[in-house]
């Protein structure tokens, strides 16, 4: 039998795959990377679940912390937000999930590695692009994408065989990761409909406002209200806080890789909450023109990991400039939640550059006269003032 190591996640596809690749022969050995979607008793579920359809192992590989370290923070110093509303949820996961998958393979010395992506959408890119340059010897298979199946096919095959599973929630295709939840569904399919509350993976359940009060060091959020916690834990925190106002929620609207147009439902509390409030910090404790750089590096980063190319060399020279970025990003940022929405209070940091000895904005200056003030306009204008001169015909 052919070795291989499957992308298993529990949902409609890679349940068709397993089901489909065992009856062609295949030795399935099935792999969840965790990047904070499953916890002990999911990924419990899990097992059993696809020893059930037909596989020779499974194993649960947590990467939630190598997708903070090699991916998150840097997505943070960055502010990256694709088309300035989606914090790249899956996208970034999935190149974790990627390298990760590759490296069991090679360990267990596989022949093959299947996922369940379409051939309509950017994972598929993004999980080839990653095998083909880690492990160009082992043979991808992809069964959704070759077959063109629909959810309905997949449900046929499955129900044909026996297998049960929810398939009302099957309607909907959820990826659950540490840096938000994807949804997608009949009504992102098309432009006009909104997904239903039900499809959402929280509910509303405060209405009252609350203030809450963000700690970050270097760039990375390091506490909640005074408490000091690390990272992944604060994110978690935040998230189940922010998640009962449900806030977070929208419709990403895109070109992807392949050149379609793409439509995709998630919820993001944690990373919205922190994108915006690391971004604030930022206006007051960075110089103007580390900000204007960082925001062009920043974009040409997101757009690179969200296509898959997150493996070029380029990617760890940008890491770099924005690691060197945050060393002055350290303060408290103030926020209060609302249902469906929040607001960015203010901030608190040594390093806010808003000093009061040197001036107030609008008010009065105190490091410069009104002379030093009308000289440095006149030789502000003097470019503007030449071409209107040379070419005032």
């Amino acid at each position: 039998m052919k070795k291989l190591v499957l992308a298993y996640s529990g949902g409609l596809d890679t349940s068709y795959c397993v089901k489909h690749l065992s009856q062609l022969g295949y030795e399935v050995h099935a792999v969840s990377v965790n990047t904070g979607g499953f916890d002990a008793e999911e990924v419990k579920s899990l097992s059993a679940k696809v020893m059930t359809l037909g596989a020779t192992s499974y194993q649960s590989i947590d990467a939630v912390d190598t997708f903070y370290q090699k991916v998150i923070r840097f997505l943070v110093f960055g502010n990256v937000l694709k088309n300035n509303t989606y914090p790249l949820s899956v996208s970034a996961e999935r190149i974790i999930q990627a390298v990760e998958i590759v490296n069991y393979a090679k360990s267990i010395g596989a022949t093959h590695i299947a996922h369940g992506s379409t051939g309509a959408g950017n994972d598929q890119v993004r999980f080839d692009l990653i095998f083909q340059t880690l492990a160009p010897n082992i043979e991808i298979i992809t069964p959704i994408r070759d077959q063109k199946l629909s959810r309905e096919d997949e449900i046929a095959f499955l129900k044909s065989h026996g297998v049960e599973m929810e398939w009302a929630k099957a309607q909907y295709s959820v990826n659950k990761g540490l840096w938000g939840t994807s949804v997608g569904g009949k009504e992102t399919l098309e432009s006009k409909d909104p997904l239903p509350e039900e499809a959402y993976p929280s509910s509303l359940s405060k209405q009252q406002p609350t203030k809450i009060a963000l700690q970050f060091t270097k760039g990375e959020l390091s506490g909640i209200d005074g408490k000091q916690m690390d990272a992944i834990s604060a994110i978690k925190t935040l998230d189940k806080i922010a998640s009962s106002y449900a806030i977070g929620r929208d419709i990403h609207v895109g070109d992807t890789i392949i050149g379609i147009k793409g439509r995709v439902g998630f919820e993001a509390a944690a990373p919205l909450l922190i994108i915006k409030a690391h971004h604030l910090l930022e206006k007051h404790t960075l110089s103007k023109w580390q900000q204007q750089q960082k925001e062009q590096l920043a974009s040409f980063y997101g757009m690179h990991l969200h296509e898959g190319h997150y493996l070029d060399p380029v990617l760890r020279d940008i890491e770099a400039f924005m690691e060197s970025s945050q060393k002055m990003v350290t303060g408290t940022v103030f926020v209060t939640l609302h249902p469906y929405r929040f607001t960015l209070d203010g901030i608190e940091s040594a390093h806010d550059l808003m000093d009061s000895s040197f001036g107030s904005y609008g008010e009065i200056n105190l490091n410069w006269t009104s002379e030093d003030a009308k000289g440095f306009i006149t030789v502000t204008a003097n470019a503007t003032k030449i071409y209107n001169h040379v070419n005032k015909s």
